[in-house]
């Protein structure tokens, strides 16, 4: 028995459902498909959306105001009448034709987590590269790397125990970049995370400058994590690089020369060759900003 959960946002999620349910039907397993739209500003979306509403144990409900992904997967999960969570995003679609039965849900009923994994296209698009690059080489791992960094985990394809996830989704503000803190929290509670071959495809790819956006705000999401003392200040590849900057005491130094960069960084970045290691001293530097204002307050 479980519970399939879909936030969405100004997003069509009909294609992904419909795949899901002919699925999960097939697999004669017991289910419901729970949708959220997150107060869509799109009209024909969430018009179109509501054919969920037509499929058996399937379910769409619309928030009246916008409450943010995080805030809405809780609401997802409260909703459940299953006690086994597998959430989606709305942007993803499953690699696998029998993406539902490679959970083995009969097998897997002693594991709490199970990730399995996102990958993206092969095929290069012709906007967005950026998005698209980062997520082929740092997201889309196979399992045998995966296991290496097994609280590595993105929430758009996961499955979870209800209590557990209640537990650990502590924080509900509207801020991009909250996987961070809901890893953390598995990794201190020692939680086993079971990693799978079993990805979706991640379709959502967001502009160059959206992303770039986005990523500098989980930046500092991360900063305002570690600062109230709720992840380790050496969780994140990006504070590791931080510490060993500060250790050797050039982290002046290094912001003194990325600030020479940066615009040429940022062309670089909306080019149709993004350079990704460019991007992560972009980003730490932003961090290291951070840090310094902090101190200099």
């Amino acid at each position: 028995m479980v519970s399939i959960l879909i936030p969405t946002y100004n997003y069509s999620i009909v294609n992904l459902v419909n795949q899901i349910y002919k699925q999960a039907i097939d697999s004669l397993i017991t289910f419901e498909i729970i949708v959220i739209d997150d107060c869509s500003t799109n009209k024909l979306f969430v018009q179109e959306n509501n054919q969920v509403n037509d499929l058996d144990f399937c379910t769409l409900i619309e928030n009246k105001k916008n409450l943010g992904r995080t805030a809405t997967r809780s609401l997802l999960a409260k909703k459940a009448k299953y006690e086994r969570l597998l959430f989606l995003d709305a942007d993803v679609l499953p690699k696998y034709n029998d993406f539902i039965n490679r959970f083995r849900f009969s097998e897997m009923n002693t594991l709490q987590v199970v990730y399995g994994g996102v990958d993206y296209y092969k095929e290069r698009p012709n906007e967005n590269i950026l998005r698209w690059k980062y997520g082929k080489k740092r997201e889309a791992k196979p399992v045998t790397e995966r296991l290496k960094e097994p609280y590595f985990i993105i929430s758009q394809n996961l499955l979870i125990d209800k209590e557990l996830f209640l537990n650990l989704n502590s924080e509900n503000n509207n801020v991009y970049g909250l996987d961070i803190l809901f890893s953390s929290n598995l990794k201190k509670k020692g939680i086993k995370v079971e990693q799978i071959d079993n990805p979706v495809y991640h379709l959502g790819l967001e502009s160059n400058e959206i992303f770039i956006n986005k990523s500098l705000e989980a930046v500092k999401t991360t900063f305002i994590l570690e600062e109230k003392g709720v992840i380790d200040n050496d969780f994140r590849p990006l504070q590791k690089s931080y510490l060993k900057l500060n250790k050797a005491r050039v982290t002046l130094l290094f912001n003194f020369f990325i600030s020479k960069f940066k615009n040429k960084m940022e062309r670089n970045f909306k080019s149709n060759n993004p350079n990704l290691f460019w991007f992560d001293l972009y980003r730490l530097n932003y961090y290291i900003e951070l840090k310094l204002k902090k101190k200099g307050a």
